[in-house]
């Protein structure tokens, strides 16, 4: 009885366990076919848009630097007039569009290609119009500047009128030279601004037109009239966004604002609150420009600076051979006789205290120097050798006796007692 039972009775089911139906299977089937579909969807939509994007790189490439068609680009040997471009920008395409917009180059992309990672300075440039991008690149990066215009380079102690030193060499002044940043050829026609004629804004003009600080405006209204009223407002530099079809006055104006600025970075307006200077904001400036022209060992700035404020403490004049020299038409020599008597604005031999204005541009070098002069009780001094080694002392015998020093090498030759 036992054996016929157990043969007929199913087996027993595990417990938890389901037994899968065909509708399961069905549906199962349908959800992988519904997961597959949309994975291909997705992988769809991804292909157009990488397509897409290498679509717009390959353009974007053709275009700035000639993909699979090289950009437009003017033939050589047809180049057109002669035209100045200003030159702006933050990068090689910003410089391709300016020279795009002159009609210079015919696209960016040609233009970025010839250049490719070369260095290329801002500024003005003359240039003709209908060039090869590749002949273009050559001018841009020419290391002799042959194509640049608008550029003024200030040295320090330059002045503003031409001089001639004791070898009868000229040495052109601030306005001469920016009467040749201003040369050039635009359309076949020369131009240039003459000096007289920034002789005669630097003359005539308004403090502000001319963008005279305020700290110097009193001087400068002063001395109207006279172009030398202007002197040491253009600080030394390389001055190279001038632009050569501007008037005499904007172009000063520039000039004078920027270098105000400069000025007024190293200190000038805290000089006289701040260090042992004790001297307006002006008179470090005509200060500064002295101890420029005194010596040429920056080492001694700050003890020329100290002696020409000891100097002023005592009411004794200054007596320096550099304010002489500068109204003279022939500079760099030693001064006698009646070039001493001579009543001008700058002569500190006949007049106490210091000159009208700044006998020169003022490098930084001096200007901080004036701003922290050295202690000492100097009131004088003389160089005595070309090397440029100068002696200092508050006593005027032992002065006589490092002139005479002076006389012995040969670097002095007048006042000399044998």
């Amino acid at each position: 009885m036992s054996d016929g039972w157990n043969r007929h009775r199913a087996e027993p089911v595990a417990v938890g366990e389901q037994r899968t139906t065909r509708a399961d299977r069905r549906r199962a089937a349908r959800q992988a076919q519904v997961k597959r579909r949309r994975r291909i969807a997705l992988l769809s939509i991804l292909m157009v848009f990488l397509v897409a994007v290498g679509a717009v790189l390959w353009t974007v490439r053709g275009s700035l630097f000639g993909g699979a068609a090289a950009p437009e680009d003017f033939a050589s040997g047809q180049s057109g007039p002669e035209v100045v471009v200003h030159i702006t920008g933050e990068n090689n395409s910003d410089f391709a569009q300016n020279l795009v917009d002159a009609g210079v180059v015919k696209s960016v992309g040609a233009f970025n290609r010839a250049a490719g990672d070369k260095p290329i300075s801002a500024g003005y440039y003359e240039l003709r119009k209908t060039l090869p991008a590749s002949e273009v690149v050559t001018m841009l990066v020419d290391p002799a500047r042959t194509h640049r215009v608008g550029m003024l380079n200030v040295s320090p102690g330059a002045v503003l009128d031409d001089k001639r030193n004791k070898d009868n060499k000229v040495a052109p002044g601030i306005f001469s030279q920016l009467s040749a940043a201003t040369a050039h050829t635009d359309g076949g026609v020369k131009k240039q601004t003459a000096k007289a004629d920034f002789v005669k804004v630097a003359s005539t003009a308004s403090v502000a037109d001319l963008g005279v600080p305020e700290w110097a405006a009193a001087t400068v209204n002063r001395l109207k009239g006279d172009h030398r009223r202007i002197e040491g407002l253009i600080a030394p530099g390389v001055w190279d966004q001038i632009d050569p079809s501007g008037t005499p006055v904007a172009i000063l104006k520039d000039l004078i604002t920027a270098s105000a600025k400069q000025y007024e970075a190293q200190g000038l307006l805290d000089a006289s609150r701040t260090s042992a200077a004790k001297l307006a904001p002006y008179q470090v400036l005509v200060s500064a420009s002295i101890v420029e022209r005194e010596v040429n060992q920056a080492d001694d700035y700050p003890k020329v600076a100290r002696v020409i404020l000891n100097r002023l403490a005592k009411n004794q004049k200054l007596e320096m051979d550099s304010t002489v020299n500068y109204t003279e038409a022939v500079t760099g020599i030693d001064v006698v006789g009646e070039q001493l008597l001579k009543k001008t604005e700058w002569n500190t031999y006949a007049k106490t205290g210091l000159p009208a204005t700044p006998i020169g541009a003022v490098g930084i070098p001096a200007l901080v120097a004036t701003e922290n002069p050295a202690p000492g009780p100097w009131l004088y001094f003389v160089t005595v050798d070309s090397q440029g080694t100068t002696l200092f002392t508050d006593d005027f015998a032992q002065h006589e006796r490092n002139r005479q020093r002076a006389c012995d090498t040969k670097f002095l030759t007048v006042g000399c007692t044998k």
